[in-house]
Protein backbone atom coordinates (compact mmCIF):
# COMPACT_ATOMS: atom_id res chain seq x y z
CA UNK A 1 0.00 0.00 0.00
CA UNK A 2 2.99 2.32 0.69
CA UNK A 3 4.36 1.97 -2.49
CA UNK A 4 0.97 2.60 -4.46
CA UNK A 5 0.18 5.54 -2.74
CA UNK A 6 3.69 6.98 -3.37
CA UNK A 7 3.27 6.16 -6.84
CA UNK A 8 0.27 8.49 -6.90
CA UNK A 9 1.09 11.18 -4.37
CA UNK A 10 4.93 10.96 -4.31
CA UNK A 11 5.18 14.87 -3.27
CA UNK A 12 3.20 14.28 -0.34
CA UNK A 13 4.82 11.01 0.63
CA UNK A 14 8.53 12.31 0.30
CA UNK A 15 7.90 15.04 2.15
CA UNK A 16 6.39 13.31 5.39
CA UNK A 17 9.33 10.98 5.33
CA UNK A 18 11.73 13.77 4.87
CA UNK A 19 10.01 15.17 8.28
CA UNK A 20 10.58 11.86 10.01
CA UNK A 21 6.74 10.57 9.48
CA UNK A 22 7.10 6.65 9.87
CA UNK A 23 5.54 4.66 6.83
CA UNK A 24 2.91 3.81 8.74
CA UNK A 25 1.40 7.61 10.01
CA UNK A 26 2.79 8.43 6.74
CA UNK A 27 -0.09 5.82 4.90
CA UNK A 28 -2.28 6.92 7.33
CA UNK A 29 -2.35 10.84 6.18
CA UNK A 30 -1.62 10.09 2.98
CA UNK A 31 -4.08 6.87 1.79
CA UNK A 32 -7.65 8.39 0.92
CA UNK A 33 -5.33 11.04 -0.92
CA UNK A 34 -4.12 9.08 -3.29
CA UNK A 35 -6.76 6.91 -3.40
CA UNK A 36 -9.33 9.66 -4.50
CA UNK A 37 -6.10 11.09 -7.06
CA UNK A 38 -6.04 7.66 -8.85
CA UNK A 39 -9.87 7.95 -9.87
CA UNK A 40 -9.61 10.83 -10.99
CA UNK A 41 -6.29 10.51 -12.77
CA UNK A 42 -7.91 7.56 -14.32
CA UNK A 43 -10.68 9.42 -16.08
CA UNK A 44 -13.14 7.81 -13.22
CA UNK A 45 -15.21 10.76 -13.15
CA UNK A 46 -14.48 12.53 -16.83
CA UNK A 47 -17.81 12.22 -18.07
CA UNK A 48 -20.57 12.75 -15.01
CA UNK A 49 -23.52 14.73 -15.62
CA UNK A 50 -23.62 16.80 -12.88
CA UNK A 51 -21.91 17.05 -9.53
CA UNK A 52 -24.54 14.89 -7.38
CA UNK A 53 -23.66 12.06 -10.06
CA UNK A 54 -20.34 11.79 -7.92
CA UNK A 55 -19.16 9.25 -5.54
CA UNK A 56 -19.50 10.39 -1.93
CA UNK A 57 -15.70 9.60 -1.43
CA UNK A 58 -14.99 11.23 -4.65
CA UNK A 59 -13.55 14.43 -3.24
CA UNK A 60 -10.29 15.11 -0.83
CA UNK A 61 -8.52 18.32 0.24
CA UNK A 62 -5.91 18.46 -2.36
CA UNK A 63 -3.24 21.34 -3.03
CA UNK A 64 -3.53 23.17 -6.04
CA UNK A 65 -0.90 21.29 -7.35
CA UNK A 66 -2.65 17.94 -7.28
CA UNK A 67 -5.61 19.58 -9.09
CA UNK A 68 -3.29 21.10 -11.69
CA UNK A 69 -1.84 17.38 -12.36
CA UNK A 70 -5.90 16.11 -12.51
CA UNK A 71 -6.79 19.25 -14.91
CA UNK A 72 -4.05 17.91 -17.51
CA UNK A 73 -4.86 14.42 -17.43
CA UNK A 74 -8.53 15.35 -18.45
CA UNK A 75 -7.28 17.78 -21.19
CA UNK A 76 -5.01 14.96 -22.38
CA UNK A 77 -8.26 12.36 -22.65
Amino acid sequence: HCLAARAVCRRDIDCDRGNGYSWKITLLRNYWKSKVKQEWLSGKYSNIPSQHSLPEKSMYPMDVDTWGEILEAELER
